[in-house]
């Protein structure tokens, strides 16, 4: 096998837009691509210098229910200060949570897909 990464990660959503704003406000994604093209609008952001990208795919494009991901973990140097930023946006944040291998929290989008931010702990932490 030769694969090197995920190329991207679709996230249904109802308004592109909405969830745009959201990912790039919020979460502080860029974006990478945001072209119209049959049978909709392809539009992907992710984390600055990340490989893989998360396509925000609307209506009519692939069949997808809006808020049907889960598990999507990201990663992050301070799970704390993020999941404040996140309640400050009024997202609804459930821990952060110590557990063996970090500190973690859930969230969702607007549209309810479900994402967990993680800090690792490290050896020696």
């Amino acid at each position: 096998m030769n694969i090197t990464h995920a190329s991207f990660v679709t996230l249904p959503v109802s308004d592109q837009d909405r969830a745009l704003r959201f990912y790039v406000d919020v979460l502080g994604f860029e974006v990478t691509a945001d072209r119209q093209m049959p049978p909709g609008r392809w539009l992907q952001v992710a984390p600055k210098g990340a490989q893989t990208v998360f396509t925000l795919s609307g209506p009519g494009m692939g069949g997808f229910v809006p808020g049907s991901a889960r598990g999507i973990m990201l990663l992050t140097t301070d799970v704390d200060a993020d999941c404040a930023r996140l309640t400050a946006a009024g997202a609804e944040v459930s821990g952060p949570d110590e557990l063996p291998w970090g500190r973690m929290a859930a969230f969702q989008d607007p549209d309810g897909n479900g994402l967990m931010l993680l800090t690792e702990t490290t050896e020696g932490d």
